[in-house]
């Protein structure tokens, strides 16, 4: 199982350009945010694109190829 992780910080993730996503609760924000990165990965895959990787940070969120399958098979809404 492919697993992608990738850094939560509150300000623009060079890693990751144009994702965006918000919250009213940090926890809202955290489910939101592996919404928007799931999406964001899956766009990037479908395009054919390299997935980045990053490990220069301490706090991740793990993302694992189980997640995109669940995802693939629902529509996202695009903006």
């Amino acid at each position: 199982m492919k697993t992608y992780t990738f850094r939560v910080i509150i300000e623009p993730d060079p890693v990751l350009p144009g994702c965006h996503t918000f919250g009213t609760t940090i926890e809202e924000t955290r489910e939101n945010l592996k919404d928007a990165i799931k999406a964001y990965v899956l766009s990037l895959l479908d395009d054919g694109e390299p997935v980045p990787d990053d490990r220069g940070f301490d706090g991740y969120e793990t993302i694992t190829d189980a997640d995109f399958c669940k995802e693939k098979e629902r529509e996202f809404a695009y903006a």
